[in-house]
């Protein structure tokens, strides 16, 4: 069985489809946007009501507060608006300025702005987060 490290949860992890798109989306946060690992969490663990959600990729600013929401899926899986509604279902309990959502082949960015999430063309670094 193929497995990756990941350098989030310091540990090997399974090497399924959506696992090699976080991996990659990872990498792209932390070489491309400039966002420190420590400062970064996969498969963050959230409730909201009775049910409990895992967020894939978790972006936090250097005081502790969510910052962004990494929502990953397989590359054969569409982009939907459902899929923007599982980020967004995240964010009502973290509250979060920015959000992702990425199947390896494409990627969605959007900055709350004014109160709500508006489509963004290029990955931001870190330090514009």
């Amino acid at each position: 069985m193929q497995q990756y490290w990941d350098p989030l949860r310091k540990k090997m992890v399974t090497a399924t489809p959506e696992e090699k798109v976080r991996q990659w989306f990872i990498s792209v946060l932390r070489d491309s946007a400039g966002v420190p690992e420590h400062l970064m969490m996969s498969e963050a663990a959230l409730e909201f009501g009775q049910k409990k959600y895992r967020a894939d990729i978790l972006i936090w600013d250097r005081s502790g507060q969510p910052l962004g929401i990494v929502e990953c899926k397989r590359p054969e899986v569409e982009l939907s608006s459902a899929v923007l509604e599982q980020a967004m279902r995240y964010n009502m309990v973290l509250g979060v300025r920015w959000l992702f959502i990425t199947n390896g082949t494409r990627t969605y960015l959007y900055k709350k702005e004014n109160g709500v999430f508006t489509p963004q063309q290029a990955l931001p670094s870190y330090g514009e987060m």
